[in-house]
């Protein structure tokens, strides 16, 4: 059996810092741990897989009314991967996230994360969890809280030793890792959280609003450690309302709203849907034009001294670009617009709330 590039197999006796419930691999009559979390997974295998999963709350005089926070959710997400789940408020992310923790248990349907079926709470040890609005003890320093969480974790202490100065390193915390938390910024305090949700060396780490109040400099920075992890093969799982974030980093996302899932696929399926350029006039067309377009079936936007084109084919932004020259009309630029992952977020929750 072979470990990937991120899991190192060593004898029992010379694997330092493995925790002592890691998995165990036979190997010619020699017991091995997998010294980096856990048994390789398959390249082909899903993280996370998840089949019709379903939430329903109850609540009310002999709670009979019921809530759908997750309706019937069917999602997989590969190994390596950087997954966004967006929605608006309400719209069941935490529920999701809390079924594939353990912390609350499915009323339909299943999912398996890292190959086990949920609820598993030994998974667990594999991953790391940075929650929306976290809070430390103030009177804590930044090293003390990684320790704490690294000891929950069941961590050794020689490897936390070299673990934690490593870890702020990476999140630029370095400086101030002795200081007490209630001195840390806001911004400080996200990259505190983000080291906390390593301490464990996980496989897949679920991160809520990494980036929330973290300057321009400190996002990228940021994104720079999630795109590093995610080529050392650990899972990326985010929930973020920053769409601008989200479009930068994300290999592939879903939306859910009111429960249900919306659409999934890869930031340029959401972002390339259709083509829309924008051309640039000295003035506005006669109305002439306006009328011989109309003709053409063309779906025309117009302002002053522009207009905005969808269309589908090169072929039509060229018998456009003829039409606009018959009839006199000079054109300044064109651009290709593209629509940002915003507006096609707000496209789809819009569609779904009219529906």
């Amino acid at each position: 059996m072979e470990c990937s590039q991120k899991s190192q197999i060593l004898p029992a006796h010379r694997a330092p810092g493995v925790l002592s419930d890691r998995p165990l691999i036979a190997l010619d009559g020699e017991i091995w741990y997998c010294a980096l979390g856990s048994l390789p997974l398959p390249d082909s295998m899903n993280v996370i897989s998840s089949d019709s999963l379903s939430k329903t709350y109850k609540n009310g005089l002999g709670r009979r009314n019921e809530i759908k926070a997750l309706d019937a959710v069917t999602l997989s997400i590969e190994s390596g991967q950087i997954f966004a789940l967006l929605g608006p408020n309400g719209a069941g992310k935490t529920t999701f996230i809390k079924l594939l923790l353990s912390i609350a248990h499915p009323s339909f349907g299943g999912a398996t994360v890292l190959g086990r079926p949920i609820p598993n709470v030994e998974v667990r040890r594999r991953i790391g969890y940075l929650p929306e609005n976290h809070r430390y003890p103030g009177y804590l320093s930044g090293t003390e809280v990684l320790t704490y969480f690294g000891r929950l974790a069941r961590v050794p202490y020689d490897v936390l030793r070299e673990r934690i100065p490593q870890l702020m390193e990476i999140v630029g915390l370095s400086a101030r890792k002795d200081h007490k938390v209630k001195t840390y910024s806001k911004g400080m305090l996200q990259r505190l959280g983000l080291a906390q949700a390593l301490i464990n060396d996980p496989d897949l780490i679920f991160l809520d609003e990494p980036t929330e109040g973290v300057d321009p400099v400190g996002r990228k920075e940021i994104r720079d450690v999630l795109q590093s992890l995610s080529r050392q093969g650990k899972t990326l799982f985010l929930n973020s309302h920053i769409l601008s974030e989200v479009e930068l980093i994300s290999d592939r996302l879903a939306i859910l709203d009111r429960g249900k899932l919306v659409r999934e696929g890869t930031v340029e399926e959401f972002t390339s849907a259709e083509s829309q350029v924008e051309i640039r006039l000295t003035a506005e067309p006669p109305e002439a034009f306006s009328h011989a377009a109309a003709a053409t079936l063309m779906r025309l936007e117009y302002a002053a001294h522009s207009l905005t084109a969808h269309i589908s084919t090169p072929a039509e932004l060229n018998r456009l670009i003829d039409l606009l020259r018959a009839y006199q009309c000079e054109i300044v630029s064109i651009t290709k617009k593209k629509t940002t992952l915003e507006d096609s977020f707000l496209k789809l929750i819009r569609r779904e709330v009219s529906s």
